[in-house]
This record gives C-alpha cells, sequence and structure tokens, in this order.
C-alpha cells in the first residue's frame, strides 16, 4: 500500500518527519519508512495520523478523496 498522502499532508502543513515521529512517538527514521512504503502504518498510528490532519484514514489510504472526517 502507498502512503503518499501522508507526506503531501506533511509537506502541506509544512512540517518535518522529525516533528511527525515525535508526535506519533516513533522515530525519524520509522517514519519515513510509513512514507516511502517501506514499512505498514499500523492501525493506530493511522488514526493518530487522521485525528491530527482532520481527515479520515479511508482519505490517508486512498479510499476516497473526501478530506473531511467522517461525524463522530
Amino acid at each position: 500500500m502507498k502512503y503518499e498522502r501522508i507526506r503531501d499532508l506533511r509537506e502541506d502543513n509544512e512540517l518535518t518527519q522529525e516533528y511527525m515521529g515525535k508526535i506519533l512517538n516513533v522515530s525519524q527514521r520509522t517514519y519515513s519508512r510509513y512514507e516511502n512504503d517501506e514499512r505498514a502504518i499500523p492501525i493506530e498510528i493511522l488514526s493518530k495520523l487522521a485525528d491530527y490532519y482532520g481527515t479520515s484514514v479511508d482519505y490517508i489510504i486512498e479510499r476516497t478523496n473526501q478530506k473531511k472526517p467522517y461525524p463522530r
């Protein structure tokens, strides 16, 4: 699975991989591996990313093009 959207979201918000690693409590190297599809992203991390960016996990994994998160 490709995770291009997490790179796009990070860059659109002018954030570094190091910063996102700190937010997610992983190393910069681990976060880089997520972006480069060298390591699968655990569901807990996908959920944190969706919450952080105010979108849905489906948007991040490219199941939809709708950025808006689902209602709670």
